[in-house]
């Protein structure tokens, strides 16, 4: 049985308490997933743990020091090499395709940020590759760590219970997801899609398909831009665009 762990270097470690709900406990409970913490204070050798210090060249804010989080990565890598990654605004963007090469792997070091950044040896020297969540910036390095942790965890086999959920999500494929409905059929007379209740399997994952094309084609329209699609597909597209013209 494959198994991933995950090891966390952060300066708050008490923020990562929603990995231990839901379906991440129970996977974690299972044996498919493991997670520990390591607080580079825990490696500073002054008396104080001193963990950053003002900007070489001058400059507002403090900097991450370089020593307290390679101890901290090496401490780490006690339990098995790992790839290390660190969580940056200016890091590379995360995506479903960089999820699945994740899932592959036996464990995942996540350094996460403080302060004005983390001192740049530590990006060249240190980790192996830099991920960015979104074009914005955050307080610290911990929620990102939990959306990279959460999106890679559900793809490694057992996580979900069932093989076929995966592979459904939205940008599994390079598309967005088809809709989902549930009971009660009928809600405020608002119908769920006879095809759905038809019995007719062939139909329903036409459908599907269908509409997960559509919900692509209109809400994310760049995800379709230069992709080859195959004959099948560009033919439900076509129906789509008629349809919405």
């Amino acid at each position: 049985m494959n198994s991933l762990h995950f090891s966390f270097v952060s300066l708050f470690p008490e923020m990562f308490a929603p990995l231990e709900h839901s379906i991440l406990k129970r996977a974690r409970d299972a044996g498919l997933l493991s997670f520990s913490h390591i607080n580079p204070r825990d490696f500073a050798l002054d008396k104080h743990r001193i963990v950053d210090d003002t900007p070489f060249g001058g400059g507002a804010g403090m900097v991450m020091k370089p020593d307290p989080i390679y101890r901290a990565v090496q401490s780490a890598k006690e339990s098995g090499a790992g790839r290390v990654l660190l969580m940056c605004p200016g890091g590379t963007p995360f995506s479903q395709a960089k999820a699945l090469e994740l899932a592959k792997e036996e464990h995942l070091i996540l350094v996460c940020g403080h302060y004005e950044g983390i001192d740049e040896r530590v990006r060249q020297h240190v980790v192996d590759e830099v991920i960015s969540i979104g074009d914005y910036v955050l307080t610290g390095g911990e929620l990102p760590a939990m959306v990279v942790a959460d999106a890679v965890a559900r793809l490694v086999p057992g996580v979900l219970g069932s093989c076929d959920s995966a592979p459904h999500d939205s940008f599994y494929d390079g598309l967005l997801e088809y809709p989902q409905y549930t009971r009660p059929r009928s809600f405020n007379g608002w119908e769920v899609p006879e095809v759905l209740v038809s019995g007719d399997h062939a139909k329903i994952q036409r459908w599907r398909r269908k509409e997960a094309l559509r919900n692509t084609w209109k809400r994310r329209p760049d995800l379709l831009t230069g992709r080859e699609l195959e004959k099948a597909d560009a033919k439900l597209l076509a129906e789509v665009e008629e349809e919405e013209s």
